[in-house]
């Protein structure tokens, strides 16, 4: 049995599914999580193929790193489940049933007025020196067992069962090092390229410094990562993140909205609330994902009206009262400042809300001109009491990626609004 302190990890993925992308791995996240807030900092990530050499291999390589691995996933009942006969082969040991569990796994299907399927029996093997752990929520006990210096957890791949065994059978188990804390905290930012965003920052991103300070670009959010590693209490260390995320907002404020797991939709509702204020949409390229992304987070029906989906022009017309002049020939047409205008006016009218927001424009890969060309987009919004605010944009990219920027690029005007920041441009904004 090892008795170091558990500095470093690793978190090994396992299942064919995975490496091939047919199912996304949650798990990593969550555990990664947890053993930064014990202390423990996760220095690889793998995903292992259903393949018993490879993953055998991937255990004893990852042990000779590391002072804990954390695995998930296959330990379910058939033939390409293979973990616990790859952490035996690593480990030079046989397999041999463990009596608790059989009986675990049986009592799991007698509870159900079933009897237990032959196949099922081998979940109730384990290495010689490991231990079983119980498994409260499905049939596949989980695994504790020592390769080399090296702790190794195996749990089920399933959420639902993994996380219930992480906190009643492994962090127990767990021995952070003593005297280090590990803090991290996040802003979210819209609006700004990365390297613009770093620019602003300046010295903030020294890789010397304390709290270290990073950025990652994802679906047009660019998040502020700041991490403090080190001696200081956790009340301490959370005070100079706090102090640090000043700093970076005083430098990027006007494109910061949220922070941890906030959303933009989460930030304009939360504002919009906080004003008494409804919100209602009026799409065209979008086709309803506007709407979609700001009935994701709970609660949004106390802000959000609804929606009106013009895809046609004679539904600009028909729904939110365009003009049909604006959609006629010689008029200025669909894709428009005059007709995303129309739209937002019209919706703030028939929705009877506080504020607006439309969306027309060429979402690809066909349809563009010279004049017009694909991922042409104009976004209006039409507030009561608050003028009207109409940009175009340039989108890039193919047809999903222009109709997601085109909605967050309409949710950061509202959040501009509602903050009062100003009509502050952004990235891939034009000058009409």
């Amino acid at each position: 049995m090892t008795t170091t302190a558990h500095g470093t990890s690793a978190l090994l993925s396992v299942g064919d599914e995975l490496t091939l992308g047919q199912t996304l791995d949650t798990n990593s996240r969550w555990i990664a999580e947890a053993l930064r807030d014990l202390g423990v900092m996760t220095v690889e990530h793998v995903t292992v193929p259903d393949d018993l050499a490879a993953h055998a291999g991937t255990l004893r390589r990852l042990a000779s790193k590391v002072d804990l691995i954390v695995s998930t996933g296959g330990l379910g009942p058939t033939a390409d489940d293979l973990t616990r006969q790859a952490l035996a082969g690593a480990m030079g040991e046989k397999l041999i049933e463990d009596e608790v569990s059989l009986a675990q796994v049986r009592a799991w299907f007698t509870g159900r007025g079933r009897e237990m399927p032959a196949i099922n029996a081998v979940q109730a093997l384990r290495p010689a020196s490991a231990m079983a752990l119980r498994n409260l929520h499905g049939t596949a006990p989980g695994l504790k067992a020592c390769l080399g210096a090296c702790d190794v957890f195996c749990l089920p791949g399933p959420p639902g069962e993994a996380r219930p065994m992480w906190a009643s059978c492994v962090v127990p188990r767990l021995r952070p090092p003593p005297g280090r804390t590990v803090r991290t905290r996040v802003l979210h930012t819209f609006g700004i390229g990365e390297s613009d965003l770093a620019t602003r920052l300046g010295a903030l991103m020294a890789r010397d410094r304390s709290p270290l300070v990073g950025t990652t670009a994802s679906g047009g959010v660019v998040s502020c990562r700041l991490r403090y590693e080190g001696p200081l209490t956790p009340e301490d260390a959370d005070a100079l993140l706090a102090s640090t995320a000043r700093e970076v907002r005083g430098l990027a404020g006007e494109f910061v909205f949220g922070e941890g797991d906030a959303t933009l939709p989460d930030a304009v509702l939360a504002l919009a609330r906080a004003a008494g204020q409804m919100v209602g949409v009026v799409e065209s390229c979008t086709g309803g994902m506007l709407g979609q992304m700001l009935t994701e987070p709970a609660g949004a029906s106390r802000v959000f009206m609804g929606g009106l989906l013009t895809y046609s022009n004679s539904m600009k017309t028909a729904l939110a009262a365009v003009d049909p002049t604006l959609l006629a020939e010689g008029g200025p047409g669909a894709v428009s400042e005059e007709t995303a205008l129309a739209m937002a006016r019209g919706g703030l009218e028939r929705l009877g809300v506080d504020h607006c927001l439309a969306v027309t424009g060429i979402a690809g890969p066909g349809g563009g001109s010279a004049i017009k060309p694909v991922g042409t987009v104009w976004i209006a919004l039409a507030s009561r009491g608050g003028g009207a605010d109409v940009r175009r944009f340039r989108m890039s990219g193919a047809r999903g990626a222009i109709r997601d920027w085109a909605c967050k690029a309409a949710l950061a005007m509202l959040w501009q609004r509602l903050t009062g920041v100003g009509a502050v441009k952004l990235l891939r904004q034009e000058q009409p």
